[in-house]
C-alpha cells in the first residue's frame, strides 16, 4: 500500500454547498476502541458536526459515530461526545486566531482511513449567503447542460 492511498468512511457533502471553504487541514483524531469499530463499518454521520477551540485543544462537536452493534452496551461509547483532534501547535495557534478574530468555523468535510489510521480532513470556512448557493445551483445546472449536449452532439 502507498503512502498517499487512503480510504474515504465519510464524507459531508453538503459542508461544500454551505460554506466556502478557504483552507483545509489533516487531523488524527483521540478514539475509543468501539469507535474505531463503528467507523470501520462505515457508520458515521458528519452532516452536523463542527470543530471547537477550547483552551489551546482542538475538538470535534456533533458527529454521530453509531454505537457498535456487537459489544455490550457497557462498553459502547456515548454517539455525540466531543472528541480531540491531534493538530500541530502551530496549526492550533493559526486556527484561533482565525476563528476569532475573522469569524470563520471549522467543518468536517471526511473522515477517512490512512495507513490504518482514522483521520479527518477539516475545512476552515465561511458561510456562504442565500444568492452564492443559488449561484453554485446554476453554474452546476449549466455544466450537466453543456455534458449533455456534447454528447449528444459526438454521436
Amino acid at each position: 500500500m502507498s503512502d498517499t492511498s487512503y480510504k474515504v468512511i465519510a464524507d459531508n457533502r453538503k459542508a461544500r454547498f454551505q460554506y466556502e471553504i478557504l483552507e483545509v487541514y489533516e487531523a488524527g483524531i483521540e478514539l475509543t476502541g468501539t469507535e474505531v469499530k463503528s467507523i470501520r463499518a462505515g457508520r458515521v454521520n458528519l452532516r452536523d458536526g463542527y470543530a471547537r477551540v477550547k483552551e489551546g485543544e482542538v475538538f470535534l462537536l456533533n458527529v454521530h459515530i453509531s454505537p457498535s452493534t456487537n459489544v455490550g452496551s457497557y462498553y459502547n461509547h456515548e454517539p455525540r461526545r466531543d472528541r480531540k483532534l491531534l493538530l500541530h501547535r502551530g496549526e492550533i495557534r493559526k486556527l484561533i486566531g482565525q476563528t476569532e478574530q475573522q469569524g470563520l468555523t471549522l467543518v468536517p468535510l471526511k473522515m477517512y482511513l490512512k495507513r490504518g489510521w482514522v483521520k479527518v480532513s477539516l475545512g476552515l470556512a465561511r458561510g456562504k449567503k442565500l444568492y452564492d448557493k443559488r449561484e453554485d445551483l446554476k453554474k452546476r445546472q449549466d455544466n450537466r447542460d453543456m455534458q449533455r449536449m456534447l454528447k449528444h452532439q459526438n454521436r
